[in-house]
């Protein structure tokens, strides 16, 4: 068995190697997407009935670059998470900027937010962009499985080992084998999704010395819990 120093140093050769090809085909893409939207505007332009046709395949091609361009990003991102510099921030704030964010949403869709945020709770060695990232993508998964309205409950509360944040929702649920594999790689259960989200949430949430479970029914709703420790000296 290889000594642990010596995989995460080959992880993170094959983490960069991996990076630069993704950049390297995001350029091309870019070019190709261009290209395509110019001619689909020429091709609208002309009246005639095969001309119409070749519009729904540009169509056709301009998604799907966006898809790819999506899931590299996704990918870029996910490769990017080895390290973090950590600094003592409120976790409290955190989801609190988040919350607001999708106040507008959470409205529209009938959905009602709850906070129930401890006011003494302990800092914690936090990254705040990489932080509200993954917790942005949590409360969008939480969202997503209330379409037609119910309650997205956010708690954060102190344990024997630190802080915790509940995200409790009522939406579908989920069955047994999206649970099981929920954080593995390009796993999706989504039309259009890139399995890299709930990924690289773990991964962010990881690299803060933190832990994520879940617990979930089906049409009976889902609880992420993260639990942190609290605020130590980095070093």
């Amino acid at each position: 068995m290889e000594p642990i120093d010596e995989l995460r140093k080959r992880y993170n050769e094959l983490a960069k190697l991996a990076g630069s090809l993704a950049h390297e085909i995001k350029n091309p893409l870019s070019i190709i997407v261009m290209n395509m939207e110019l001619l689909h505007e020429d091709l609208e332009a002309m009246t005639h009935p095969e001309s119409q046709r070749a519009v729904k395949r540009t169509e056709t091609v301009i998604q799907q670059c966006h898809r790819l361009e999506t899931l590299l990003n996704d990918f870029l991102r996910f490769t990017k998470l080895s390290s973090l510099e950590l600094k003592p921030g409120c976790l409290n704030n955190q989801i609190d900027q988040v919350l607001d964010f999708f106040e507008t949403q959470a409205a529209k869709q009938g959905v009602e937010i709850i906070r129930y945020l401890d006011a003494e709770l302990p800092s914690i060695n936090l990254d705040p962009q990489t932080l509200q990232a993954a917790l942005v993508n949590l409360v969008k998964n939480a969202m997503e499985a209330m379409p037609s309205g119910g309650q997205l409950v956010a708690r954060t509360r102190t344990t024997r080992k630190g802080v915790a944040l509940d995200l409790i929702d009522t939406g579908c649920g989920m069955a047994a084998s999206a649970l099981i594999n929920m954080f593995q790689e390009f796993y999706t259960s989504k039309d259009g999704g890139t399995g890299l989200g709930l990924p690289t949430a773990k991964k962010i949430i990881e690299a803060h010395d933190a832990r994520i479970n879940v617990q979930s029914e089906v049409d009976q709703g889902t609880q992420f819990t993260i639990e942190f420790p609290t605020f130590k000296t980095i070093g």
